[in-house]
């Protein structure tokens, strides 16, 4: 395992650079080694993978305290990942940490969630990352437990690394530390965001909508999925593959006989 002071950890998140979340995990990774953080300059939640193909990027360094670099990027989570890589950074992170964000990414959200897509993105690159979440989506969020639970988990991501092309996806349940039971590796959740769009007139006699809904748990008995985990007081990490092929299906296709 590399000395701390060889260490390089790339931090960034979708809540924006000046959330609190993304403060407290440059906090954390200043422990683990030399950081560089560039995240986007305003929130950019829900953006999943998505980059910025028809417009510019633009990277502003901003002062910081430890000798920490931080930059904040007009992107996307996962824009600012790749113009780390490419133009920030002189060398390969040895991790890449994304977060922590205010609410869960647990279940299906992960597939929305540009937390996790930029972790992902780290994972295309042969480089290990985790995206972290706490439940709760207040600004002023209390990352106590937050603070304990990535600082174990980030420990032993240095001690035993993470298998190529894969992330972590690790959620917090919004309790006091002292009543977290444990950390849980799990499954995804089977489940699905049921979307309502609340129809709306401005001011100006102009209607728009406004995107809300609630999670549906379809296995909520499952006692090996992050859902149960969390429900039951347990931090939830859930490996994720960037390989997105249906094994199951690939016999049956065959079948058809094209």
């Amino acid at each position: 395992m590399k000395d701390k002071e060889k260490r390089l950890i790339l931090v960034t998140n979708d809540d924006g650079i000046d959330a609190k979340g993304i403060k407290e995990l440059i906090k954390i990774a200043e422990k683990f080694g030399r950081v560089v953080v560039v995240a986007p300059e305003k929130g950019q939640s829900g953006m999943s993978h998505s980059v910025s193909l028809n417009e510019p990027i633009y990277l502003k360094k901003i002062t910081s305290n430890n000798n920490t670099l931080q930059y904040s990027c007009s992107g996307t989570p996962v824009d600012s990942v790749k113009i780390a890589l490419h133009h920030v950074l002189d060398e390969k992170p040895d991790l890449i940490i994304s977060g922590i964000n205010h609410g869960s990414n647990a279940s299906v959200s992960a597939i929305y969630s540009g937390t996790i897509g930029a972790a992902r993105e780290g994972s295309l690159n042969d480089i290990p990352s985790v995206g972290f979440s706490l439940l709760d989506h207040s600004p002023e969020a209390d990352f106590t437990a937050s603070i304990i639970f990535a600082e174990k988990i980030i420990e032993k991501v240095f001690e035993n690394g993470i298998p190529k092309r894969t992330c972590l996806n690790v959620n917090i349940p919004n309790i006091h530390e002292n009543q977290i039971n444990g950390i849980k590796v799990c499954r995804q959740t089977k489940g699905k965001w049921v979307e309502e769009f609340n129809h709306r007139i401005n001011p100006n006699n102009k209607e728009y909508f406004w995107l809300t809904g609630k999670f549906s748990n379809f296995e909520p008995e499952s006692k090996d999925t992050d859902e149960w985990a969390l429900e039951n007081n347990y931090v939830s990490i859930v490996p994720i593959e960037v390989d997105l092929t249906s094994y199951k299906v690939l016999d049956e296709l065959n079948k058809w006989n094209f």
